[in-house]
């Protein structure tokens, strides 16, 4: 069933609850008035936290279908940085997602964190939103959940495991082909580096790894690095694994990540894949540009693109019942992961 638009708060909730006048909540979100920074923050922050639209166009099309949605990338809230240097995925995503919105006649709005205000202008009057990787208890969800916005999600919402209306890789499948493949191409023993966001795609993959391990009988070696971190935490990582003992393969889910740790241990004379292969779970222009490139999984942007829109549309119109869609994810064999003939490491 479509949505139910509500009402939402007014001028007169925020000022209440912030223990100012209306003339105050009015000045502190449009940058006017005499006002210290210290009560304009405050104020910014009640009127995001209660989700107030100032603008009072957008309020009034709560009631109307504005033919737009949103898309909103938690993992570039998180990173607080939505132009990460070489890592390129996110915009061709938002570039095919605009493409399926213009074939269906509507419209693309990017949003930033909507946990945090204050909000841009009609962003809680779009149709829907497409949440790119939700964290465990994510705010945005919340956010969306209370003022009854339709959304969509690309992996699972790792806190809701009821929740069906998302599209994602076979993030465990995924997992499996790489390390078999790094198995298969002479690595005895595989780290795995993930990340430290809290999503499913981290959960997801590292209890992959686990299990692969407990199969294989494989002793695991699972390090953590911050996505933020970049190419510099790939390096510290790196000096941290040649430090405990190198191993046969190093699988890293963000490429920055691979990158930098493939730098720091050739940087100490180790030979990628001579004596070492590196992949990745996430392609990017670090992979590609490294030398050797840097075999990695990818993302099918126009197959990933399409199913977001068209899951959203269904849940808009409330013509289907929510259920997951599992894409295959590609595998991109490079140079690092070259095969050996004999076991090593």
């Amino acid at each position: 069933m479509a949505r139910e638009l509500q009402q939402g708060a007014t001028i007169w909730d925020v000022a209440r609850k912030a223990g100012v006048s209306i003339t105050t909540v009015s000045h502190s979100l449009n940058g006017k008035g005499n006002i210290s920074e210290t009560t304009r923050e405050h104020v910014r922050a009640v009127a995001a936290e209660m989700g107030y639209v100032a603008d009072a166009m957008a309020r009034g099309l709560r009631s109307s279908k504005m033919n737009a949605i949103g898309l909103v990338f938690r993992s570039l809230d998180s990173l607080g940085n939505y132009g990460p240097n070489g890592v390129d995925v996110f915009m061709k995503l938002a570039g095919a997602a605009a493409a399926e919105t213009l074939n269906r006649n509507l419209g693309l709005m990017l949003v930033p964190d909507l946990s945090r205000g204050p909000l841009p202008p009609f962003s809680m009057s779009l149709d829907g939103y497409i949440v790119f990787a939700p964290h465990l208890d994510d705010p945005v969800v919340a956010l969306l959940e209370k003022r009854g916005i339709p959304y969509v999600t690309w992996d699972r919402d790792p806190g809701r495991p009821g929740f069906r209306n998302w599209v994602a890789h076979d993030d465990a499948a995924s997992t499996r082909t790489v390390l078999d493949h790094l198995a298969a191409a002479g690595a005895a023993s595989i780290a795995y580096v993930g990340g430290t966001d809290r999503n499913a795609w981290n959960f997801d993959c590292e209890a992959a790894y686990v299990d692969w391990c407990l199969e294989t009988g494989t002793e695991p070696r699972i390090y953590h690095v911050p996505e933020r971190d970049g190419v510099e935490g790939g390096r510290e990582v790196g000096a941290r694994i040649l430090a405990d003992g190198l191993p046969g393969a190093v699988f890293c889910l963000t490429g920055r990540h691979a990158s930098g740790a493939a730098q720091a241990l050739q940087e100490r004379g180790v030979r990628i894949p001579g004596e070492l292969l590196v992949c990745t779970g996430s392609d990017s222009e670090h992979s590609r540009q490294h030398q050797p490139p840097i075999s990695a999984l990818d993302v099918d942007i126009p197959a990933a693109a399409a199913a977001l829109v068209q899951q959203l549309v269904d849940v808009m119109d409330g013509t289907k019942d929510p259920a997951p869609v599992l894409l295959p994810a590609r595998f991109l064999e490079r140079d690092s992961t070259l095969h050996h003939r004999m076991p090593f490491h």
